[in-house]
């Protein structure tokens, strides 16, 4: 590529280009717009430590990048025009993609993982489609709790009353060109969920890591912090990452049979059905995210699947042939996009190429469906299922498999050796 096909926008001063870490958070660096030529041509450095850090960015030894090694160095190159921020005069945003310093795609990138089963759904003649919905806090930096007080799910009001924070978050994103379709209150006060358009799938997870950081820099902005923490209150509403799936080809939704689901759309949720479990750490990979499971919280708890069932994992929606598509509901907001998408598609494309059947559709509350398979509820069994899985191995490669498993281990660690406020609350003077 050319410096010519990033043409920065008139009166351009800083450019900021970033990508999405082991985590799907946005990092990079901010470039003078004098300098933007050089980095198209030559690339930007950054240490492949980016890829090897948890969400506090700790860093740890990892098979491929540690203190043996050096951390070496990887560069960023400019993949997609810099668009101007609505709320920044004179600064754009470039995304990145990653590249070693032999010209090769780095082992613990992310994003190649989605892009070997977006490929390989293409290679079976399919173009996945993707949309997003997320669920997020939007707290006083001061306390770090909630503005408003009590839930109103859908209100009006409430909307009305976030429409200063919330309005610029939708509006001034979609200029940024990430397609926002609604945004409403959600089931707790502070909590509202955003739907960005669905799209193909790799684009779809880049919007993700780049809505995510927009608007927690919207957030600040406008005198809030927003977090995509998948549990920031025990006693309130977790936030979701849901995950809605259709597979066209030539320009058709195949998982549509005159508005039902087709059988192509069967097999995708059987094969999607079977790997839930064990790839459960690429929705959830802190022992934060395992607190949202728990019944009766619109947070699966199995592999369940039924039409328009809210108690499922996976929610099938019919309608029109291009609505008819597959809801997967266990993410966590603050799951790596890259990591969901490529284990979800992998295994739905398995359950066309061998035909799996799902389990007998469930028709009323999942959440009592005995003979349900489980997923995991906590950090400890997601680990082992993930450890036991060459599937998930395979899907991930080796390298990245490795490094996701060892974050999910220390975070699990680092929990085991805390003593919380609540344990001393409850037990220093009583024992």
């Amino acid at each position: 590529m050319t410096s010519t096909d990033f043409t920065l926008p008139e009166g351009t001063h800083t450019v900021i280009l970033g990508l999405g870490d082991l985590n799907g958070i946005m990092r990079g660096k901010r470039i003078p717009a004098s300098h933007w030529e050089n980095i198209c041509n030559n690339g930007n450095a950054y240490s492949l430590a980016l890829f090897a850090i948890d969400m506090t960015c700790d860093v740890w030894d990892t098979p491929y990048v540690n203190f043996g090694n050096g951390y070496p160095d990887m560069h960023m190159f400019p993949m997609t025009k810099p668009v101007s921020l609505p709320w920044e005069p004179g600064v754009a945003m470039c995304f990145a993609r990653a590249e070693g310093m032999d010209h090769k795609q780095v082992p613990i990138d992310p994003r190649p993982v989605l892009e070997r089963q977006v490929k390989r759904a293409a290679d079976m003649g399919f173009e996945v489609q993707v949309g997003a919905e997320l669920e997020f806090y939007l707290l006083d930096p001061e306390t770090g709790k909630p503005k408003d007080s009590g839930i109103q799910v859908y209100g009006l009001e409430r909307a009305a009353e976030l429409e200063h924070v919330l309005g610029p978050i939708r509006t001034q994103i979609n200029e940024c060109g990430i397609p926002i379709e609604q945004s409403n209150p959600e089931y707790a006060a502070g909590q509202v969920e955003v739907n960005i358009r669905y799209d193909e799938g790799l684009l779809s997870a880049d919007r993700v890591v780049m809505f995510r950081s927009l608007a927690k820099q919207l957030a600040g902005a406008h005198g809030y912090k927003a977090t995509f923490m998948a549990k920031p209150f025990h006693e309130e509403s977790g936030s979701g990452f849901h995950c809605h799936y259709s597979l066209w080809k030539d320009g058709k939704n195949v998982f549509s049979n005159n508005g039902k689901l087709s059988d192509t759309g069967r097999h995708f949720v059987g094969g999607m059905q079977k790997r839930m479990a064990e790839a459960s750490i690429c929705g959830s990979a802190t022992v934060n995210g395992y607190r949202r499971r728990q019944p009766y919280t619109f947070c699966p708890i199995n592999t369940t699947w039924g039409l328009d069932n809210r108690t499922v994992g996976l929610r099938v929606i019919e309608g029109s042939d291009s609505a008819v598509r597959v809801e997967k509901r266990d993410a966590g907001a603050d799951c790596n996009p890259y990591f969901l998408l490529a284990s979800d598609i992998a295994a739905g494309l398995d359950g066309i190429e061998q035909g799996i059947e799902p389990s007998e559709i469930t028709t009323g509350n999942a959440y009592e469906a005995e003979d349900a398979a489980p997923i995991p509820t906590d950090l400890r069994d997601a680990i082992a299922l993930a450890r036991g899985s060459d599937w998930l191995k395979n899907v991930m490669g080796d390298d990245m498999w490795e490094l996701a498993c060892q974050q999910s281990e220390r975070e699990l660690e680092f929990f085991s050796q805390q003593v919380t406020q609540v344990e001393i609350d409850r037990y220093r003077d009583n024992f």
